[in-house]
């Protein structure tokens, strides 16, 4: 990894923050997004610090909002002349419905619109890449959902579990038509499950079912740093350069669900995230 440039997203804590100190160590040069500057600053100093490398390029944005995504794309292409490896990282759980100020629904936006906004805005530096990799953090989770394309933010019918499991679904879909888009070009994409992690993922709801996530965190998670391994895999393995369109876990090819590899539903949901953020895509 030595000089290649990494964006992560995500970055200030959990899987995002181990994942960027091992390719710190193995000498990438990394660039780091996330929505608090003060912690993503303290990821980037002790980076810095303790991981034997250049401190890292700090973006601050809120990646729920398809505006701030455009923006700090645009300031990353102003900042950077090429892009090895994109890692979307970046998610959460929302136990209640929430719709955000650009009136998005908050799973929906930052889970799967932060990373079709995002990517698409930063092709052009990944075309200028080393055989460049897009890696997109999904989840098991994703097994059992089906996406409703008429009701994609849950206006109608909205179970937080249930939309954060559509949520992952939508990642590997967008993966996956992603690289039958870039087929033939140097550029890959795929999908990974991380584990269940102990992390503070889901920390931001309360109530009773944010105290189970909790408790078997504490009780049957992962740490981060076992968290980070498949992700860090695909950015740094060399059996892997030629690689696009799979679903990893564990370091391995695994796969997904049959609703995963519906291509019908990934074009339809590619058209519908285009319409509603193409002005967003310049």
């Amino acid at each position: 990894m030595r000089d290649k440039v990494v964006l992560i997203t995500g970055a200030s804590d959990g899987i995002g923050k181990a994942t960027a100190f091992e390719l710190a160590r193995r000498g990438a040069k990394l660039a780091l997004i996330a929505r608090n500057g003060d912690k993503t600053n303290a990821v980037a100093d002790a980076i810095a610090q303790n991981a034997g490398g250049n401190r890292p390029q700090v973006f601050i944005a809120d990646l729920s909002l398809p505006s701030q995504v455009h923006r700090v794309a645009a300031e990353v292409k102003a900042k950077l002349s090429r892009l090895d490896v994109l890692i979307n990282n970046a998610g959460a759980y929302f136990d209640q419905r929430i719709v955000n100020e650009e009136g998005f629904e908050a799973t929906f936006a930052l889970n799967h619109l932060n990373y079709f906004v995002l990517t698409n805005n930063l092709l052009p530096l990944l075309r200028q890449g080393h055989a460049a990799r897009v890696i997109n953090v999904a989840s098991e989770a994703h097994r059992g959902a089906m996406l409703d394309l008429d009701d994609l933010q849950g206006e109608q019918n909205y179970s937080g579990f249930r939309a954060y499991q559509r949520s992952k679904l939508a990642n590997i879909l967008f993966s996956n038509q992603l690289a039958r888009r870039l087929k033939g070009e140097k550029v890959t994409s795929n999908s990974l499950h991380p584990g269940f992690v102990a992390s503070g993922f889901g920390h931001n709801n309360t109530g009773r079912l944010s105290g189970l996530l909790k408790l078997s965190q504490k009780l049957f998670a992962i740490s981060s740093e076992k968290g980070a391994q498949t992700s860090i895999y695909l950015a740094t393995a060399q059996d892997v350069t030629r690689v696009s369109g799979k679903y990893f876990a564990k370091c391995e090819v695994k796969t997904p669900s049959q609703a995963a590899l519906d291509e019908k539903s990934a074009t339809r949901l590619w058209e519908i995230s285009e319409a509603l953020v193409g002005e967003y895509l310049i």
